[in-house]
């Protein structure tokens, strides 16, 4: 009897279980809530720790952009076969072996750059007698072509040239002079006058040969344009030179250059003017425009052409840089534009230098200080007082990694050269630029190109509109359907059709968005165009035949509407849609012939509306149909999870079902509501493959329903794959992601502060 009676005691009073188990299981609870709670914590830090981590790497990538240029391990030589005669320019060739000087006595050394050993030393001189160079010139850095003029009137075109050869796996490169127009020099005046300025250019974009213009002792210009041919007997190569007088200068001419297309010949007038002459055809050289370009006694020392010859840099005798181009004028003609000034030097310029595939370039002054900088993006990104006296010679090599300058001292000085991603600047990126070619500064993203002359333009202000216009159409297709859909489910639904109802809306993010994509591109966009006014028709006579249909349904007699069991209400509107659906179809033919001339794209056209096949609308109902279940699934949890005391006690008031949704449950619901809609968001800003597929990627810059875009995402899915790693079009794919990074953030942070501020606000309800 005792036995028994102690082990009820241990059951504890109306057969509980015992104290022990009890706090076993406390214990047991206890750990187990601890164990979750800093899983949570874990995973709560992990997915921070992987954000912060991306963020860190996008930056990495990005860092180089920030960075300016620098010259270091400066290596001085004695000008190579110098002889006591002054340089007129250097050279030096992608593998930084070989360094080319071309002496203004018609004397070319190339030498070793590693020991500074001469290699080799070229005599250029004219055809025969004792002529001496009066001039010398160079055309486009890529071309590598260079002109000595001579006093009797004749000039002799060469190019410096480098032999690659491998003898037991060594690089090996064997400089030389090639002469493209045979070993006759030209006679560019036939008058046999000296030639006290020059300048010369290969053709290029179909222009074949090349042209030497000069100015002679006398100040006439004249212009020769060379073609070669071979000999039918020895193939040896002969230069079949036309030349013509194009009349004297007024202006005494410091320098002359003549583009690519060989069409436009520039003079730079010792009086700070520059005049444009059109050369082509030949024979017919007129004078099309001049400028000034600065009020006041400001010279021109130096020009040179900036890679593809479209613009040039001008430097003047008090220090200023600046860019000129031409441009066509309303009446078809060409005229002299300023485009840009740079930072200036505080002495006159005495040499420039042009980047070889890029728009950057390297000015220099009297005083020895030298500056790096970039025409595009309007950047000076280097200034160092490098020497003691003028420089008056430079180069750069044709990969950017050395620079190369020789003073009025006779010094030659080369510098390791870091001068990556010069063309990126606040200005460049999010600013109206002025490009070669242009009329007026646009925002423009074409980043690359097949020619090698071409000036990138990347502006990521067309990629942020393409983004934003994208995500705008999408939430505004998205979001009332996904909102009412969830009020009307969470609240007004019977719940065996919600079961149904949510699930299967649900199970619409799960639909891959390349499926949509594909379907939209290949699909919708051609049903778009070819059925515009059924189209437009639906997305207004939809939410009208709605509202008609509710107002039918309030007259019914209300022994039919209690027929109808309460929450099922919206089966009523199937036929409703199918009706709808079968009115705009059978109408809009009638319509579109009756209002748009029977052809509504043709009627956008005729009134100014450019209408793209794969435009914004496409984009906005199938990325619309993308977001709806994110921002209806999380909408309609917000609403269904409003405590039933509140609704309850609302209609116990004696408000109706719709004042107590919009007064008591949108109140309460509006924190998940907000943080609905603004998921969605995100994740319409995000989207890559249905704007990728359903667009035509056309960069514009506007909000026109009917016409493309280029947003981020797709941006870096279409071009990432195709950039060299490492180049600037690399680190702006990256700049771009790094953007959309930030303002995901950036928006995601604001939802949050703006749905805590209505939960304190709304959580006394």
């Amino acid at each position: 009897m005792a036995q028994q009676q102690t082990s009820d005691s241990r059951a504890g009073p109306r057969g509980l279980p015992p104290a022990e188990v009890l706090a076993r299981r406390r214990r047991r609870r206890h750990a187990v809530d601890s164990l979750v709670k800093w899983v949570i914590r874990a995973g709560g830090g992990a997915v921070v720790v992987a954000l912060g981590l991306i963020f860190v790497y996008l930056f990495s990538e990005v860092l180089p952009i920030m960075r300016g240029s620098s010259i270091d391990d400066p290596r001085q030589y004695d000008p190579p076969g110098a002889g006591g005669a002054a340089s007129e320019t250097l050279m030096l060739e992608r593998y930084g072996d070989i360094g080319t000087r071309f002496g203004n006595d018609g004397r070319v050394a190339f030498w070793r750059l590693a020991d500074g050993s001469v290699l080799d030393t070229v005599t250029v001189g004219p055809n025969g007698g004792d002529a001496r160079v009066t001039a010398f010139a160079s055309g486009e850095p890529r071309t590598r072509t260079h002109v000595y003029g001579f006093a009797d009137g004749s000039a002799r075109i060469v190019e410096d040239a480098y032999e690659l050869t491998f003898p037991g796996d060594e690089r090996v490169l064997i400089p030389g002079l090639k002469r493209p127009f045979g070993d006759t020099a030209i006679t560019v005046d036939p008058e046999g006058r000296a030639l006290e300025r020059i300048a010369v250019q290969r053709g290029s974009g179909g222009a074949s040969g090349a042209v030497v213009a000069a100015v002679t002792e006398d100040q006439r210009l004249v212009v020769a344009r060379v073609r070669t041919k071979r000999s039918f007997l020895g193939g040896e190569t002969e230069a079949e030179t036309t030349s013509f007088d194009a009349g004297r200068l007024d202006h005494p001419v410091s320098q002359l250059m003549v583009s690519t297309n060989l069409s436009d010949l520039i003079a730079a007038t010792e009086d700070g003017r520059l005049l444009y002459y059109d050369i082509d055809p030949p024979g017919e050289t007129a004078l099309v425009d001049d400028a000034t370009i600065k009020e006041g006694e400001v010279s021109i020392t130096r020009t040179s052409f900036l890679n593809g010859s479209q613009s040039w840099i001008v430097g003047g005798s008090d220090g200023s840089v600046s860019q000129w181009t031409l441009t066509r004028d309303v009446d078809n003609t060409f005229r002299l534009r300023h485009m840009r000034d740079f930072d200036g030097h505080d002495a006159p310029i005495t040499a420039i230098v042009a980047d070889h595939g890029r728009r950057g370039f390297a000015t220099a002054d009297v005083d020895g200080v030298l500056q790096l900088h970039y025409a595009t993006s309007s950047r000076t990104t280097l200034r160092e007082d490098v020497a003691d006296s003028a420089i008056i010679a430079m180069a750069i090599s044709p990969v950017d990694d050395q620079l190369m300058l020789e003073t009025e001292a006779g010094k030659v000085v080369l510098y390791d050269l870091w001068f990556e991603h010069p063309d990126l600047s606040f200005s460049a990126l999010w600013t109206k630029v002025l490009y070669e070619g242009r009329q007026e500064p646009e925002y423009v993203w074409q980043a690359s190109s097949g020619s090698n002359t071409f000036e990138p333009k990347m502006s990521m202000v067309p990629l942020t509109i393409g983004t934003l216009k994208a995500a705008l159409f999408a939430m505004l297709f998205a979001t009332p359907i996904a909102i009412a859909g969830a009020i009307y489910t969470a609240y007004f639904m019977s719940g065996r059709m919600r079961q149904a109802v949510k699930p299967t809306i649900e199970l619409m993010e799960a639909l891959p968005t390349v499926i949509l994509g594909f379907l939209a591109g290949l699909w919708l966009a051609p049903f778009v165009e070819a059925n515009i006014p059924m189209v437009f028709m639906l997305l207004v006579g939809l939410p009208l035949g709605f509202l008609l249909a509710a107002l039918a349904w309030r007259q019914l007699p209300e022994t039919l509407r209690n027929r109808v069991p309460d929450g099922w209400e919206a089966a009523m509107l199937i036929p409703v849609v199918a009706l709808t659906g079968w009115v705009a179809a059978t109408l809009s033919p009638w319509m579109e012939l009756w209002f748009f001339g029977g052809d509504m794209r043709q009627w956008f056209t005729n009134i100014g509306i450019t209408y793209d096949q794969r435009n914004a609308l496409v984009v906005g109902i199938a990325m619309g149909f993308a977001v709806i279940p994110t921002i209806f699934s999380i909408a309609e949890d917000a609403v269904f999870t409003v405590p039933r005391h509140l609704t309850q006690g609302s209609l116990a008031l004696g408000a109706s079902r719709w004042q107590t949704v919009t007064r008591v449950v949108l109140l309460t619901a509006s924190p998940g509501i907000f943080s609905a809609v603004m998921i969605g968001f995100g994740r319409a800003v995000g989207e890559t493959m249905i704007v990728l597929m359903a667009t035509g990627n056309s960069p514009v810059v506007n909000f026109n329903i009917f016409e493309g875009m280029r947003t981020m995402s797709a941006n870096i899915a279409v071009e990432l794959p195709e950039t060299a790693v490492g180049s600037t079009h690399y680190r702006i794919l990256f700049f771009a992601a790094l953007v959309l990074f930030l303002f995901t953030f950036v928006v995601n942070t604001i939802s949050e502060i703006v749905r805590q501020r209505l939960r304190e606000r709304y959580s006394n309800l």
